[in-house]
């Protein structure tokens, strides 16, 4: 199989990895998979007005957990949860970065960060 093919199937790359090819390989491989994953930095909006940050490699789950009360304890008094604004990495402490930075920005800056994610969002469904 062609290198391009483990882009395609990150099962396969999983696979490959467990059958003890030399280090360097199963770290190139490693690298490759992890490339394929995403790792998002989000703000939730709470229904008391309130804004909620994390980080996740899976979005969609992670808001269907928010929503379900199985999250995190401080959206599951605040329920219904409203995802206002995400951001993609590729690694997982690119995510976590960002979302410690974001947790130390004022209300305002939030709102401010939020506003610019809306404006972009209405401009590319124009496209």
């Amino acid at each position: 199989l062609e290198w391009p093919i483990c882009h395609i199937f990150p099962s396969f790359v999983r696979k490959y990895i467990k059958t003890g090819m030399h280090r360097w390989h199963t770290r190139f491989l490693r690298k490759v998979l992890s490339m394929t994953k995403n790792n998002y930095t989000y703000i939730l909006e709470c229904s008391d007005g309130t804004y909620y940050c994390g980080w996740t490699n899976d979005l969609k789950k992670r808001l269907s957990a928010h929503n379900n009360g199985t999250a995190s304890k401080y959206t599951r008094i605040r329920r219904p949860v409203k995802l206002v604004y995400y951001e993609t990495f590729e690694t997982k402490q690119e995510a976590m970065s960002r979302e410690y930075h974001i947790k130390q920005l004022k209300r305002k800056e939030k709102e401010s960060l939020i506003k610019q994610f809306e404006n972009k969002s209405e401009d590319m469904l124009c496209l």
